[in-house]
This record gives C-alpha cells, sequence and structure tokens, in this order.
C-alpha cells in the first residue's frame, strides 16, 4: 500500500471508529429487565421506544388490556402494540390504546394474537421491529408525543388493522376520505372527568373496508364510522399485502393540540426511516452527555441500556402551542395552564438517585420540575409523591423536599423556597387524602414522642426514619435560603432517628406508643414496622447523619463490622406480616448476598457508607461487585423493580465512581468507576473528566486521587466541583490503600461532626 493510500485508510479508519463510539444507541437493548413476572421481577420493564421523557411511549403488548404487565418476555404471543406510559407493572396505566395488523379480522383480544420469536425481534430505543410467525411485520420509531409505525402485509393477504380502546370510556371517527382515524381514550384512574387523551391516526394508503366494535363483547359494526362508549375501537381494512405507514399522535389538551403534535413532530417525515434517524440522533445527543471508554463491550451495553433507562422518567406532561409555547393540562385541578408540568415517578424511589443524576446531566429539565412542583402543590394542594400522572399517595415519606433542597444545594434556583418551605410544612403537619405519602401518618405522635408509634401505625419506624430525613432536608433548604422560621420548626426532628435505635440490639425497632420496644423482635423478621424490609435494611436510613448513627452503633469498628454482617449472615427471610414471601424477598434470597437486598431501595446507598467510617477500599469493592453481580444488558439484568429509572440511576452514578448517598448537600461519595475513561458532557459547555488508570474487573481499589492536578484524598466530590470542569485521576490496584481518605476531613457530610 502506498504512503497516501495508508494515510487515508488510518484515517477512514479513525473516523469510523469515531462514528461507532458516537452510536451510542447501539449498545441499548430495550428488552433489559422484561423477563419478569408477579413473583420475581428483573426489571419490571417493557420494552419502550420512545425520545427521553417522552411524553408518549410505544411498546409491544403481551398481556390483557388492564393488565399492569404488558410485556413478558417468557411470552411468545403479541396481542397488539400499544401508546403506552405506565412506570410499574404495579400501577395502572393510562391514555392507552392499540393498533394491531392481522390478515384476518379478528377483534377479541385473545384470539387475535400472533406468534413470534425473539430472534425476529429488534428492541432499540429509537426503533422497534418484530415479525410474526404469520409473515406480518410491526416496525415502530418514536417522537415526543407519538410515533411512526410500518406495517408489512404479506402478498396476496387481507391487510386488516384494529384500534382497541383499551379500558373505560373511548370514541373513535374513521375518516374514510382523508385516510384516518381519530378519537380518544380516558382510561387511568383519579383524572378529573373532563380528562381526555385525544389521538390522531393517519395512514398513507386508501382505506378499502372499515367499521366499529367495542371490546366488552367484541361485537362489530361493518361500516360505521363513529362509536362513543365502554370499550370502543374501530378496523380498516387496506389493500391485500400492503405496505403502510401509519403516524400517530396524541394530546391531553384538544384534538387540534393532537393534529398539531402530529404535524410539528412527524408531518416532514416521508418514511419511517427518517423518524428512525432523527429519534436515533436525538437518542445518540442525549446518551452521549456521559461517554465511557475502557471498558468490555458487554460493560458499555449495561451502562448504555441502564443510562437509556433513566432518561425516560420522570415524563414530559406538557406540550407545544402553535408558537412553541408550552402549557399542559392539570391531572389535578383539570384546568389548562401555561408553563412546564412532569409526571409518572415515586418520589419514594427516585429521590436516591434518579433525580440527582437529573441534576447533573439535565439540569434545565430539573429546574423546571421544581417548578413545576410547586405549581402542582397549588392546584392540588398537596405535593407530588407519586404521580401517574394524578396523585396516588404511595408508599413512604414526603421526599419532595429532598428535590426542593437537592436543587437549591447544586445551583437550581428555578423556584419560590418559601413557597417549597410552605408546601412542606403543610405536607408535615397534616395527613392527606390519599396514600401514606400524602402528609404524615401519625404526625401529631412523630412531634409529640419523637417517633411514629408502631403498631397504631404501619411501617412506623420506617416512616420516623424518612420523617427525620426530610425534615433535615425542610433545614437545610431553610438554612441556606436565610429562613430562620422554618430552621427553627425543622432543626428538632431530625434527630428523631435516634428514638428508634435500640442500643440493646443495635438495630433500628419498633416502638409503642409508651415508649415500649415491640415484642419478639426478629431482624431477618419483613413488614410490621418496615417497608418493603426488615431491621438490616432499614438501619442505615439515617442519610442525613450517618456520623450520628456510627456514634449510636459504639464507633466506626462497630459500625463497619456490622456493614460487613449485611453479606456475611444467611440470607434468611421471615415473612412477617406480608404471610407469604413477596418478590423483593425472592430476589434477596437469590442474589446470595447475605441480608443485602438491593432489589430494593431501602438499602441501595448502604455499601458508599464504609467512606464514613475509615474502610472506604470496602465501599469500592462493594459497590464494583454489585454492579458485576447484580446487573446485565439482557432480558434478566436487573436484580428487582426497575422503579421509574432509580435502579438504573444507581448503577449510572456507580458507574461512575461514586453515589449520591444524601441529596441536599451536593455531595457524591466515592465507590470505584467502572471504565477507565468518562467524561462527562456537561450542559454548561464544560466538561469533566475521570480517568481511573489501570482499571480493569480486578482492579478496583482507588490507590491516589488527583483533582485538576491536586493531591485529592477525600471520600466524595462536590456538585460544584463537578460542573466547573475538570478532571479527576484516579490510579487503580488491586490491593486497597488501607490509609488513603481516613482523616476527618475527607469524609462526607454528616449532621454530626
Amino acid at each position: 500500500m502506498k504512503p497516501k493510500q495508508t494515510i487515508l485508510a488510518l484515517l477512514m479508519l479513525g473516523q469510523t471508529a469515531f462514528a461507532q463510539q458516537k452510536d451510542l444507541v447501539s449498545y441499548v437493548n430495550t428488552l433489559q429487565g422484561t423477563n419478569s413476572k408477579h413473583e420475581l421481577t428483573r426489571g419490571n420493564t417493557y420494552p419502550t421506544t420512545a425520545l427521553p421523557f417522552g411524553m408518549h411511549t410505544w411498546t409491544p403488548q403481551t398481556g390483557k388490556n388492564g393488565d399492569g404487565w404488558k410485556y413478558q418476555y417468557f411470552l411468545d404471543k403479541i396481542r397488539g402494540f400499544q401508546q403506552a406510559h405506565q412506570c410499574s407493572s404495579w400501577t395502572r396505566d393510562y391514555a392507552v390504546f392499540s393498533l394491531m395488523p392481522m390478515s384476518e379480522l379478528v377483534v377479541d383480544e385473545n384470539k387475535r394474537e400472533a406468534k413470534f420469536s425473539h430472534e425476529n425481534e429488534i428492541a432499540k430505543p429509537n426503533y422497534y421491529k418484530v415479525k410474526f410467525d404469520n409473515q406480518i411485520t410491526t416496525e415502530i420509531s418514536p417522537s415526543e408525543r407519538g410515533a411512526h409505525l410500518r406495517f408489512s402485509y404479506p402478498s396476496g393477504k387481507a391487510s386488516y388493522l384494529v384500534l382497541d380502546g383499551y379500558t373505560r370510556t373511548s370514541g373513535v371517527k374513521i375518516d374514510v376520505k382523508r385516510n384516518r382515524i381519530t378519537g380518544y381514550v380516558s382510561n387511568g384512574g383519579g383524572f378529573h372527568k373532563e380528562w381526555k387523551s385525544y389521538f390522531v391516526v393517519q395512514f398513507d394508503q386508501p382505506i378499502k373496508g372499515y367499521g366499529t366494535w367495542e371490546n366488552k363483547g367484541n361485537t362489530t359494526k361493518a361500516g360505521a364510522t363513529e362509536a362513543e362508549g365502554d370499550g370502543m375501537g374501530a378496523y380498516i381494512e387496506f389493500k391485500p399485502g400492503v405496505k403502510v405507514q401509519v403516524k400517530t399522535a396524541s394530546s391531553y389538551i384538544s384534538p387540534e393540540q393532537a393534529e398539531l403534535n402530529l404535524e410539528r413532530e412527524l408531518g416532514a417525515d416521508k418514511n419511517l426511516e427518517q423518524t428512525k434517524a432523527k429519534a436515533a440522533k436525538v437518542w445518540n445527543e442525549s446518551l452521549g452527555r456521559i461517554q465511557v471508554e475502557g471498558g468490555s463491550k458487554e460493560d458499555m451495553e449495561t451502562f448504555y441500556s441502564c443510562f437509556f433507562r433513566a432518561s425516560l422518567f420522570s415524563r414530559k406532561f406538557y406540550e407545544l402551542d402553535k408558537n412553541g409555547k408550552a402549557y399542559y393540562f392539570s391531572p389535578y385541578d383539570g384546568k389548562v395552564h401555561e408553563g412546564y408540568m412532569f409526571t409518572d415517578t415515586g418520589f419514594w424511589d427516585t429521590f436516591r438517585a434518579q433525580f440527582p443524576l437529573n441534576t447533573l446531566i439535565q439540569p434545565e429539565m430539573h429546574g423546571r420540575y421544581m417548578q413545576a412542583m410547586i405549581d402542582a402543590w397549588k392546584q392540588c394542594g398537596w405535593l407530588p409523591s407519586w404521580s401517574f400522572p394524578s396523585e396516588g399517595g404511595s408508599m413512604i415519606g414526603n421526599h419532595a423536599i429532598s428535590l426542593f433542597a437537592d436543587a437549591w444545594a447544586k445551583g437550581l434556583h428555578t423556584f419560590n423556597p418559601k413557597e417549597a418551605l410552605e408546601a412542606y410544612l403543610h405536607e408535615a403537619t397534616n395527613k392527606g387524602p390519599w396514600g401514606p405519602a400524602n402528609g404524615r401518618d401519625g404526625w401529631r405522635e412523630y412531634y409529640q414522642l419523637g417517633y411514629v408509634p408502631y403498631p397504631k401505625y404501619r411501617e412506623a419506624t420506617a416512616k420516623t426514619l424518612e420523617y427525620a430525613y426530610d425534615d433535615f432536608c425542610g433545614y437545610e433548604l431553610a438554612r441556606l435560603t436565610g429562613d430562620q422560621y422554618y430552621m427553627d420548626i425543622f432543626k428538632r426532628q431530625m434527630y428523631n432517628y435516634k428514638n428508634v435505635y435500640d442500643p440493646g440490639t443495635r438495630f433500628m425497632r419498633a416502638k409503642d406508643s409508651d415508649g415500649n420496644w415491640g415484642k419478639n423482635f426478629d431482624p431477618v423478621e419483613w413488614g410490621g414496622p418496615f417497608t418493603e424490609g426488615n431491621a438490616w435494611h432499614w438501619q442505615w436510613s439515617v442519610f442525613q447523619d450517618t456520623k450520628g448513627l456510627i456514634n449510636l452503633m459504639g464507633g466506626d469498628k462497630n459500625f463497619t463490622s456490622k456493614l460487613d454482617s449485611v453479606f456475611s449472615v444467611p440470607n434468611t427471610v421471615k415473612v412477617g406480616t406480608y404471610g407469604g414471601m413477596i418478590h423483593e424477598m425472592t430476589e434477596m434470597v437469590m442474589a446470595n448476598m447475605g441480608q443485602y437486598a438491593h432489589g430494593n431501595q431501602p438499602i441501595q446507598h448502604m455499601v458508599y457508607l464504609y467512606n464514613y467510617a475509615g474502610e472506604p477500599w470496602k465501599a469500592q469493592a462493594r459497590a464494583r461487585e454489585v454492579m458485576y453481580k447484580l446487573y446485565n444488558a439482557t432480558e434478566n439484568g436487573y436484580p428487582g423493580d426497575e422503579d421509574q429509572g432509580q435502579t438504573s440511576s444507581w448503577y449510572v452514578l456507580s458507574a461512575l465512581g461514586f453515589y449520591s448517598v444524601t441529596p441536599g448537600t451536593g455531595e457524591y461519595v466515592f465507590g470505584s468507576p467502572m471504565f477507565k475513561k468518562i467524561t462527562l458532557n456537561l450542559e454548561n459547555g464544560k466538561k469533566f473528566v475521570i480517568e481511573a488508570n489501570n482499571n480493569s474487573r480486578e482492579n478496583v481499589y482507588i490507590q491516589d486521587a488527583a483533582l485538576n492536578g491536586q493531591n485529592y484524598t477525600r471520600n466524595f466530590i462536590t456538585h460544584a466541583d463537578i460542573v466547573k470542569g475538570g478532571v479527576l485521576k484516579l490510579n487503580m490496584s488491586r490491593e486497597p490503600n488501607t490509609q488513603r481518605g481516613l482523616a476527618e476531613t475527607d469524609k462526607p457530610f454528616s449532621l454530626t461532626k
């Protein structure tokens, strides 16, 4: 080869490598975590086809209408392709309708199912494709509020398409001249009666035959063009063997807005390939905010599949008017408001890692979210706790205040802190109308006794611990904004965790109204005073004052010994008040890591607590062990429920080498990075680079560190240091450095000094 040709070939090779590196979508498997069922969840996900934080997503449907289990990997039949939103199989979905292609008209969802093989399935963020055994092929590419689909029917066979109105009230109208179906669905729960999701479905092929049907009795009306009622749908027929493109979009505001969404997002796309390419570009830019290098292909796939999941929630609930201005239909008061609104998240899960990740990677959106929470409070009377999209009040704690405090500590001052504190005080001194997470169960006793008594209130010890953390967040937001009034209110309560610690057993315990410890205590028994866990799991939920917890437990050595014991004691389960094995128990036993139950949220921060007690190298080893052992990019990719991006965000942050133990402080506590080089392409235009020299599967320990050329001994890094840009250099080794990071100044934040 001539020199010029050699140089040209090398340049082309370099460009090809760069192009491959930028094609981050190729690493994502949206089937990650889909092999789930009621008894054992490996993620509890469905193969989401969507844009980042998109208002609607699309997915194949293997489960019956109304069944939370939309798609289960072990099933081999699909009954439709649906507009979806649901963040968990344990919650209802809303604004759902589905489309199903077939060569013979069958409307009954149980009889129209078509068999498929995963070998004939492609599942990427920007593109889903499946070929049924009957040779019909479906393809989907997303926009923010709609999707571009293509149905390819076999030659010579009839070409039918069924639109299913899913559950509850729906309406359809077939416009034969314009080759489209318009209508609405109003499925979901807790909405104002005026709420509807308006849709438009546009075809690029003429409609040959048509009719309406209802999915209760599966009765059809051939030739009918309109229907309205319970579970109404439509069917149409094209010419035989056709390949038909379908563009669809929806709106919560009006039919006209649905038309606008369709035209704005998909109008210019002449074919599905254009929509697919546009969606790939959006995803590559979004995933490209974190570029990782120097890991195995499997590690890259796990990282970007998790980063994809972490980039779906909370979902946008706003739309853009004809002038591009944001507005939304409020699920709280049933009115249209200007501004931004978000939904589909449960703060009990996501305050821990998913929202802290957004403060770092999506600060503009996160700032909008903070004001949206204030708006939700004004429209609803309560701060959100579990929105999908109306308020559910599920789980425990008042964690909206954690989001406010964390945002303010990180410089996102997009809301009025006095309004946030006023809303939180109302939350902390009242009981809301929905579940336990709107207002507080036992709020009077919590203030009078310093704890929530059990058995008067279920899950009382867990609630005490989380209320104390939330009160710290209220105090901290007040302190940061110079509000002495609210500081004085929350200052005492943030230490209430001490009132449920029993020095006799060295565990957090149930305590009754008279101050007596609960009888027959067993730390492996689930439920009762604890939420989805036992005393081993809830021992560590003192995010705001780990040093104070260390002191209660008798000092550093006792503390780290107890941390060690979590992994070394048997993985025994006593079902307690649950009365039987729940999936979280099964997942802990299956993980075989003692009482470490990473598949649920309460213990996910625990591995990082070694940094507070003089043994940071153990955090490094344990964090890497959990990443390698419990995560992958397959259908079995998670150790439990993925939970609206939280479990994925744990992995993403941990793979960067740190974790948000205490949202509200602006600190990230060190673990061990998964890759040799990580580049954060920050929204402010700066880059923060983490270089982990000699990093490998065996070299998990940090020998020494330097931040921007200066020796760095701390076991944490601040948000402020990251967003300034710079380089964090770590030298990794197979052996731990047991002398690094031991000074008091090297330890992360605790209220107790």
